[in-house]
């Protein structure tokens, strides 16, 4: 996708990791998790595929470093986590209903009144 056409949904959102399977769009995004930042343009957020098995993660080069925008340009689900804490290990489920969010350690539903939705979007 070219930079003209990326939304910046969420002014400066930073830089966080994603798997080369979630850029290359080889898998969805399914698994976010937020730990605590290293520099101030890293945000936290590890952002994962469907198809990441452990052996995969667990391989630096498969990681890369990619503007938030950018993943939710990708994964529109995304800009509604933005602001969870440092801690929040999510995943995103699809079926016949649409696209949830859980909390993975509760399998909690998240629900749609706790996602951020950016200034410009609200009403």
């Amino acid at each position: 996708m070219a930079n003209a056409q990326r939304i910046e949904f969420i002014p400066n959102a930073g830089a966080c990791l994603a798997t080369k399977n979630v850029l290359d769009r080889r898998g969805l995004v399914r698994w976010m998790v937020r730990v605590p930042s290293r520099n101030p343009a890293d945000n936290g957020w590890q952002i994962s595929s469907h198809i990441d098995t452990a052996e995969y993660l667990q391989d630096k080069s498969n990681w890369q470093i990619v503007s938030f925008n950018a993943l939710c340009n990708i994964e529109p689900a995304l800009i509604g986590i933005y602001d969870f804490p440092v801690g929040s290990d999510l995943q995103i489920v699809r079926d016949e209903h649409g696209i949830s969010i859980y909390d993975t350690p509760t399998g909690r539903r998240i629900p749609v009144e706790e996602f951020l939705v950016p200034p410009q979007f609200r009403e």
